[in-house]
């Protein structure tokens, strides 16, 4: 069965988002409009998978960039916890720095 959504453009949202250079901004979907986008969804920051696939996401970027793509990664939690994963050693649980935002 064909999904009524596969190759439809996706609805615009504005949320605020973590960003690689640590600073608390506003993401707007439609200003990634004329390239290809990924929208990584996970559960939770701090959860015990969702730090694997960030970390390969991130472990990846520069090719999805030579590839006109970006990435950004979304969950439920709020800005400041974002905050809290990215300035958290991966070693003790957290994601550290990402190449892309989280919403």
């Amino acid at each position: 069965m064909e999904s009524l959504l596969v190759c439809k453009e996706a609805p615009d949202f504005t949320e605020q988002a973590v960003y690689p250079d640590g600073e608390i901004r506003t993401f707007k979907l439609s200003e990634q409009r004329g390239k290809y986008f990924v929208l990584l969804f996970y559960p939770l920051d701090f959860s015990y998978l969702c730090p694997a696939e960030i970390i390969a996401f991130d472990k990846h970027y520069e090719e999805f960039r030579k590839r006109n793509c970006e990435i950004a990664a979304v969950s439920v939690d709020s800005v400041y916890t974002h905050v809290a994963f990215v300035n958290r050693k991966r070693s003790e649980g957290g994601i550290g720095h990402l190449s892309f935002p989280l919403i």
